[in-house]
């Protein structure tokens, strides 16, 4: 465990669970229990592992026969059905500079992001500009866009595209239901966790103006000038990016673990995780805090900042790309029943189904990038999952059931998957 001078063994034990090294130490852990067929809900066979990545590589070179694959981010969902709506944005924004630029971009990611867990199967938003309609992560997206350009999260009336902390503060679940369309015949799941996070969102951002509010307003945007003090030569590592993540946004989370005062966010409890510390049974994910330092690459980028160590980011442990391992054989369900009945987020099946995908998508990378011609330079993981594997759950998942839905149901309140 990694040492913090000062601070409580039981504090370092929290902080040492607030980063990406310890979802990957804890997924492979898992992975290896699984091996030895000790863990209690999941078997695993590796040797489904190639046939696994030759449907992916099917996918891949279906959506991007060039081989030019985008990263795994939120802005591939504002791009859907071909429309570059952020680059719309891009050119007719009055920004006289590229921070005014990234903030507004980093405002909209993370607000999109955040409430990007799963729709559920029956909510459909319709777009008023295109009249198309998307469901699911697209549908999602793009109506968190429109409320975004629309001024909903801004309380500058001269300047819509922003969030500012006191708008989020008041923000309510049935504002949310009118930016989703939301109707009895049109259901989101989680609409009132959806909400609440960004409640808390706005008060953390509030209550911390030296942190979001060096430049501006207190706003989530000011994440990107925390980011970039960390810059050496225009460079920032990905890991910094999450790092930046989980210890400013960490109060966000609904209160679920915590260590020494310390919110823990997306980390669970798992019997098999036996350490001799605090971190006794603990098993952290940090899905949409990833997804988030994902999203929040490109944004950096525009900005004029290089990016490195992508891979040092895990996969992210959703249902899609879980979808894929358990709908490919890679894992099997010992008992195939537990399929058939809504999975609690906090069950043992769960936790285990979720770590398992992040180990997993770490050792598919590499026969995908052979099969490909590419290392992992050119290839990183993500691109791997935006290829790729996310894409390649969605697709057998429509092919399996005739609804797309993922293999295992899980309740969430809308803040995890």
């Amino acid at each position: 465990m990694t040492e913090y001078p000062g601070q409580s063994l039981e504090k370092q034990a929290a902080m040492s669970l607030l980063s990406a090294a310890a979802v990957r130490e804890r997924a492979h852990w898992m992975l290896r229990l699984g091996l030895d067929d000790r863990l209690e809900h999941f078997r695993v066979d590796l040797t489904r592992l190639d046939a696994c990545a030759d449907e992916v590589v099917a996918t891949i070179r279906e959506a991007y026969p060039s081989l030019e694959i985008p990263f795994h981010a939120r802005w591939r969902h504002f791009s859907a059905g071909g429309h570059e709506r952020w680059g719309a944005v891009m050119h007719s924004a009055p920004w006289t500079d590229v921070g005014q630029m990234a903030r507004a971009a980093f405002d909209l990611a993370i607000v999109s992001v955040l409430l990007d867990a799963g729709a559920g199967p029956a909510w459909r938003y319709v777009e008023g500009r295109t009249g198309e309609t998307y469901s699911r992560s697209e549908g999602l997206a793009i109506a968190s866009f429109e409320m975004f350009i629309g001024g909903l999260f801004s309380s500058n009336p001269n300047d819509p595209y922003r969030v500012d902390a006191d708008v989020l503060l008041t923000l309510t679940a049935d504002d949310l239901a009118q930016g989703f369309q939301v109707a009895e015949a049109n259901p989101l799941v989680g609409l009132e966790g959806r909400a609440a996070l960004l409640n808390r969102l706005g008060r953390t951002v509030a209550i911390n103006p030296d942190i979001f509010g060096q430049h501006d307003d207190p706003r989530p945007g000011g994440l990107f000038d925390v980011i970039i003090a960390d810059a050496n030569d225009d460079q920032i590592k990905a890991t910094s990016i999450l790092n930046a993540l989980l210890a400013h946004l960490g109060p966000i989370w609904p209160g679920r673990i915590s260590l020494a005062g310390t919110d823990l966010g997306d980390t669970w409890r798992h019997p098999a995780m036996e350490t001799s510390d605090e971190t006794n049974n603990l098993v952290p994910f940090h899905k949409l805090s990833q997804w988030l330092a994902y999203s929040l690459i490109e944004p950096l980028e525009w900005a004029g900042y290089t990016v490195t160590d992508l891979d040092d980011l895990t996969g992210l442990p959703e249902y899609r790309n879980g979808g894929l391992f358990l709908d490919s054989g890679v894992i099997t369900l010992k008992d195939p029943v537990e399929a058939e009945r809504a999975q609690a987020v906090d069950s043992t099946l769960v936790v285990e189904w979720r770590a398992l995908t992040v180990a997993l998508l770490d050792l598919i990378a590499e026969p995908i990038r052979e099969k490909l011609g590419l290392d992992a330079k050119r290839f990183p993981l993500a691109k791997v999952l935006e290829g790729g594997t996310w894409a390649t759950g969605r697709r057998l998942a429509r092919e399996k059931r005739r609804d797309g839905s993922p293999p295992v149901s899980v309740v969430s309140d809308g803040t995890v998957f």
